[in-house]
């Protein structure tokens, strides 16, 4: 067989892993020179047998490999003969451990739980009830703090902003109130305008507008608004659907997904309101949305992981905030095209992207109503939940069908997905929430207390505990 002198061969070298402590992992093995850092991290975590993919820094000489080996070593100083030492380092991964025991009863509310959000910074607990007030709760000492008065309505909704410095609630009259966390006063006047309940609010990324000072709503008026909440007035009026408004969601490009019982998804450019696009395939309402972005521009800049904000001493610094979120936001949306998926009471999902007028799949299994779905802050999964009593979990890219989570005896309300995105949270109209492992596929926690349907659940963006709510007018906080 003859070789061609011409075509180019890829030089190998004897490399062998050696831990920060000199362990060797292995027998030494012969490498190509443009062995990429992603593969190595394969390598190194088929050697060591790991269970789980853990994330590791690689150094050859104490310069580290960021992109491949031939760029971090001089090709010309290695023999053949020689064998290269790279010292693998594991990164800290974060992991949630599962909740397990209630810590807190903490009643105070007169009617049903009906919202509840832990800010983005996971220090304060908000929850809107049908009694009409929004109540801060103090986590420290699992008590309530405020009750913040002034709703004439049942508070059907609660958002943060993304600083985590102010929070809103709408209720059933139509109003928006603005509430500091720190004092439990209103700041400013009630925004008014919406003609009938507010069912959804979503606020403007950090990252656009690090003051945190547009919010959007929606609801049963079938118009969108956008406010601002320092002058208290209402900047623009998105009218387009056909009936109620069942979500809208802040895109991280500056523009507003609303979803509908006119059975549509629309996208509108948050700048001047205009229509940029209508999504149709739906055969029923369209009760929620989710976007792959969700999870970043909710904790924006309170990164649970890293705790890099903490760098920037008491949040005054906005430039760096904000660079950290837009960061943060570019890591899963590089292109600016977000993806995202609605959920219907045809019992059926669809996944969209932004820039694409078709759906990319149609997600069918449900026997029943699907009435919530989330992403995974990884972005590689999607759980969605259902009247059928079950939890589906599908693979974000393209739709795929990956399980169904059953042990919910009743319908299934709502999901919340733990940081680390290995386990999923539902709440129940059975009174139970149960925790659910995505890689076992199994439900590993059953969590029983509630007296009564359980509407509202939200696992704290740093992953330390669970919030729930519901008909029994009790919240109940969970930890490991």
């Amino acid at each position: 067989m003859e070789v061609d002198e011409n075509e180019p061969t890829t030089r190998t070298v004897q490399a062998r892993f050696v831990s920060d402590v000199g362990e060797e992992a292995g027998p030494p093995l012969a490498l190509p020179i443009n062995v990429t850092k992603e593969q190595l991290e394969l390598i190194c975590n088929a050697l060591l047998k790991n269970e789980q993919q853990t994330p590791y820094l690689f150094f050859v000489n104490d310069d580290e490999i960021k992109e491949s080996v031939e760029q971090t070593v001089d090709s010309k100083r290695l023999n053949a003969e020689d064998v290269l030492d790279i010292v693998y380092q594991p990164q800290a991964v974060f992991r949630v451990r599962a909740v397990s025991r209630c810590t807190s009863t903490m009643p105070g509310h007169a009617e049903a739980v009906v919202s509840l959000a832990f800010s983005p910074n996971s220090i304060h607990l908000a929850s809107g009830s049908g009694d009409k007030t929004l109540r801060l709760w103090d986590l420290n000492t699992e008590t309530p703090h405020y009750t913040c008065t002034g709703h004439r309505q049942w508070v059907m909704c609660v958002a943060w902003a993304p600083d985590s410095l102010k929070v809103a609630s709408a209720c059933k009259a139509g109003e928006i109130r603005i509430w500091s966390p720190d004092t439990g006063k209103q700041l400013g006047r009630p925004l008014v305008g919406h003609k009938k309940w507010i069912s959804c609010l979503s606020w403007e990324p950090y990252h656009r507008n690090a003051e945190c000072r547009y919010l959007a709503s929606a609801g049963n008026d079938n118009d969108a608004r956008i406010w601002d909440v320092v002058l208290g007035t209402c900047v623009k009026v998105i009218a387009g659907h056909t009936a109620a408004v069942t979500a809208v969601r802040w895109g991280g490009s500056g523009l507003l997904y609303t979803s509908s019982r006119d059975r549509t998804v629309k996208m509108w450019r948050a700048e001047d309101g205009v229509l940029c696009k209508t999504f149709t395939g739906h055969a029923h309402w369209v009760n929620n949305l989710a976007l792959n972005t969700d999870y970043v521009l909710r904790t924006g800049p309170f990164h649970p992981v890293m705790d890099k904000f903490k760098m920037y001493g008491d949040g005054t610094d906005k430039d760096a905030l904000k660079q950290l979120a837009l960061e943060r936001y570019e890591q899963v949306c590089p292109d600016g095209v977000e993806s995202f998926v609605s959920c219907s009471d045809d019992f059926t999902l669809y996944l969209w992207r932004a820039n694409q007028k078709q759906f990319v799949t149609r997600m069918t299994g449900h026997q029943n109503v699907v009435n919530d779905v989330k992403y995974s802050p990884d972005v590689k999964f999607i759980a969605s939940a259902s009247f059928d009593k079950s939890i589906r979990l599908w693979r974000a890219g393209d739709g795929a069908f990956i399980c169904a989570l059953r042990g919910h005896v009743q319908a299934v309300y709502t999901v919340s997905w733990s940081a680390d995105s290995r386990l999923v949270l539902s709440g129940s109209k059975d009174s139970t929430l149960k925790v659910w492992s995505v890689k076992e596929r199994k439900l590993v926690q059953e969590l029983p207390g509630h007296a009564d349907e359980v509407y509202g659940v939200d696992w704290a963006p740093d992953g330390s505990r669970v919030a729930s709510g519901g008909k029994d007018k009790v919240l109940k906080l969970w930890a490991y």
